[in-house]
């Protein structure tokens, strides 16, 4: 009888679905979050195992990555962050290019600032008592907030803004805020503005690019990613999944390198 039901967990293990245990781990930086869950989705109808999508503060994930967390793979908002995986020993290869991101200025539905690509109305609103809150990404390691920030102070507006940040933890939480109401204004990700969640609740003017350094996006595969990970990097790179970035207001990169 014990050999029989040895037999038996034998086969029922054998025969288990193992997706859960195999599916990858993916770090991906918050403005991500739209376009790789579509991809993501695309990637499973085409029979692949789906991985688990954690979004949230590049610079973060460095750090977590560095300290053994359990991602296989690592899609960065800055390519620095990225880099620096690499330079430690902790990834593998150069990685990919995968995208260039935009930022905007996003303002919901009733705010008293207006849509201008120039934010010339932005510092007017934060001295005449219109502009209560902008939310971006901290700037200290979320690379949109940097952006963000460099962008103010081109715009010759950071002075009279500082004292009306609403920092997010990572790109989506400042949406989330100024999606709300909470803030009268957030410079988000184009990405994630662009979105039909946070396109219902609102307007948005894409900002000069030339405005802040460029937000170069870079993914790699972290030392010792299984063949799902490394089948999920390869499809990040295919047309379709590249044609899905492009959909959600990413700029793609010449090439992959």
């Amino acid at each position: 009888m014990k050999h029989a039901l040895a037999l038996l967990t034998f086969a029922l293990n054998l025969f288990a679905p193992a997706h859960a245990a195999e599916a990858p781990g993916v770090a991906a930086a918050a403005d991500l979050k739209f376009a790789l869950s579509e991809i993501a989705a695309a990637h499973a109808r085409a029979g692949a195992v789906p991985p688990r999508l954690t979004f949230g503060s590049s610079g973060i994930f460095r750090r977590q990555i560095a300290q053994g967390a359990p991602f296989e793979l690592f899609l960065s908002a800055d390519e620095a962050y990225a880099e620096a995986l690499i330079q430690e020993g902790r990834a593998e290869g150069p990685g990919a290019l995968y995208a260039i991101g935009r930022i905007a200025l996003y303002l919901p539905n009733g705010s008293p600032v207006k849509a201008d690509s120039k934010l010339r109305d932005l510092a007017a609103a934060a001295k005449d008592g219109r502009l209560k809150k902008l939310a971006i990404a901290n700037p200290e390691h979320a690379p949109y907030g940097r952006a963000a920030r460099e962008a103010l102070q081109r715009a010759g507006a950071w002075e009279a803004v500082q004292d009306k940040l609403v920092l997010g933890e990572n790109a989506a939480q400042a949406a989330r805020f100024a999606a709300s109401g909470s803030a009268q204004a957030g410079i988000l990700p184009l990405s994630l503005v662009r979105a039909e969640e946070l396109a219902a609740k609102g307007g948005f003017a894409t900002l000069p690019e030339s405005w802040h350094a460029p937000l170069r996006q870079r993914m790699v595969l972290v030392k010792g990613a299984g063949a799902a990970a490394r089948a999920f990097y390869v499809f990040l790179q295919s047309p379709e999944a590249r044609a899905i970035l492009l959909k959600h207001g990413f700029v793609l990169p010449d090439e992959n390198r």
